[in-house]
Order: structure tokens, then C-alpha cells, then sequence
């Protein structure tokens, strides 16, 4: 890997470690980080579809409580970077998916040494809001989020200096039983993200839209982009018959005889 795909890795982990604090443009959901991993070293396709599975795992992470969930940033980004440097290809996807499960839960590791550390930078900024102060707590507004940036960046700078013929050494010593029983394993969880998917979806206008994308996915000719230009278009066709029963049929209501009960609660809301 060169120096530049290193620095760009770098980058892209950094920024990924402060969206998981910011949720402003979702660069740490692993579709996201991934594919612009796959972008900086040149394994798109392979990172590409890691990402695509490992956000489907991500859809049933979420905190509950003061119960943190797993770090989906730093198992996104480390599988990509290890998924580029052993140089499997897509035979190489579900030997990621597998490694990155234990790595998000380590995650959870480094979030409770940066949530720690925010303890007192919080208290410092309290002091200089009593003092008027608004410089310093912009200050150190930007070393808490740099802070949560280096959790996700300093691990990845540590993978990157691991040599690639170290990581293809030791994903080629592992045994075959251990890696398809790690592919089949990653298979099934995430299996558990579309369930998730499907059970969200699962209601009598988006059902055609749902049979039509199966009949679609057997067109082997179509690129990716030609079937994210066709989901937007579905999605567009979608919201404006929504918008036209709603108005024919509710007089002005908004719609809201939809046949799901939290997209109801939605609209009025």
C-alpha cells in the first residue's frame, strides 16, 4: 500500500471516529467508510460489498440506555483496511465480516477511555462558561471531537504498518473449516439486518417495490449505479402516489391511511 492510500486510510478513520460522536453525514456507518476505504487503496468492489453486509449487521446496533453499542466505525474501517491488505479479493469479504464483530465490541473499549477522558474536558468547559469564556469552550469543544477522531484513527494507523505480506501470511494459514465456518457465520448475522429490513418495510405499498428489486437483482447486466438510479426513481414513484392518495382520498389530511400504523403516528405527529 502507498503512502498515499495510508494517509488517505488515515483521514477517512479520523473523520469516521467523529461522526460516530456527531451523526452529521454518517461517514462511520460501514457502507460509507468502506467504500471510501476501498476508494483510497483500490479494492472498491470487495469493500464495497463488505460494507453493504457489515450495515446490514449495523441496523440492529443502537444504544439502549446507558448500554453503548458496538463501535460499527472501528469495525468498519479496521475489516477494510485488513480485507485490502490480504489481498483475497471478494473471497476475502466474509473472513472480514467475521473479524469484524470482535472488533466492534473492542471498540467499546476505546469509546469508554474517550468518554472518560470527556469527564473532565466537560468540567473545564463548564468553568469557562461561568467565566464568560466562549473561545476556550469552542476549544475544547474541538479537542473532545478531535479526541473521539484519533479512537478510530490511531487504531487504523497500527493496522496500516502491519506489512500486507504479514496479513496474507496469516489469513492463508488459517484453515479452511475456520474461514467458511467464520463466512457462514458472518452470512447469518447478517441475515438478521435484512429480517430487520424487511419487518420495517413490511407493509402493502412498499411490497410490489420489494418483489420488483428481486426480479431486478437477476439482471446481471446492470451496474450498480443503474440499480441506485432505479431505487431512486422507485422511491420517488412511491412517495408521490403516497402524495396524490393522500390528497385524493383524505381531503387534505396529509395521508395518513397508509396501512402502517407508525407511518400514521408519523404524519400526524
Amino acid at each position: 500500500m502507498s503512502a498515499i492510500s495510508m494517509i488517505l486510510v488515515v483521514i477517512v478513520a479520523f473523520f469516521a471516529g467523529m461522526e460516530g460522536i456527531l451523526d452529521e453525514f454518517q461517514i462511520h456507518q460501514p457502507l460509507v467508510s468502506c467504500t471510501l476505504i476501498g476508494l483510497a487503496t483500490g479494492n472498491v468492489l470487495p469493500c464495497i460489498m463488505l460494507g453493504g453486509s457489515l450495515q446490514m449487521i449495523a441496523l440492529g446496533w443502537s444504544n439502549i440506555g446507558a448500554a453503548v453499542a458496538p463501535d460499527a466505525a472501528l469495525a468498519s474501517v479496521a475489516s477494510a483496511i485488513i480485507l485490502s491488505q490480504g489481498g483475497q479479493g471478494v473471497k476475502g469479504v466474509g473472513t472480514a465480516i467475521a473479524v469484524a464483530v470482535p472488533l466492534a465490541v473492542a471498540g467499546l473499549f476505546l469509546t469508554m477511555i474517550a468518554r472518560t477522558l470527556a469527564v473532565p474536558i466537560i468540567h473545564i468547559m463548564d468553568g469557562a462558561a461561568e467565566d464568560g469564556n466562549y473561545r476556550k469552550i469552542e476549544v475544547w469543544q474541538i479537542i473532545a471531537i478531535c479526541m473521539q477522531g484519533l479512537r478510530i484513527a490511531l487504531p487504523a494507523a497500527a493496522l496500516l504498518i502491519i506489512p500486507s505480506a504479514a496479513v496474507r501470511s496469516f489469513l492463508g494459514s488459517m484453515p479452511s473449516w475456520l474461514t467458511d465456518g467464520m463466512t457462514i457465520g458472518g452470512g447469518m448475522v447478517v441475515a438478521v439486518g435484512y429480517a430487520m429490513v424487511i419487518n420495517m418495510m413490511a407493509s402493502r405499498e412498499v411490497w410490489p417495490f420489494f418483489i420488483i428489486g428481486f426480479v431486478i437483482a437477476a439482471i446481471s447486466d446492470l451496474t450498480l449505479i443503474a440499480l441506485g438510479a432505479l431505487g431512486i426513481s422507485f422511491g420517488l414513484i412511491y412517495l408521490q402516489l403516497k402524495n396524490n392518495s393522500g390528497n385524493g382520498g383524505n381531503d387534505g389530511n396529509g395521508g395518513n391511511n397508509t396501512g402502517d400504523p407508525l407511518d400514521d403516528i408519523l404524519n400526524d405527529y
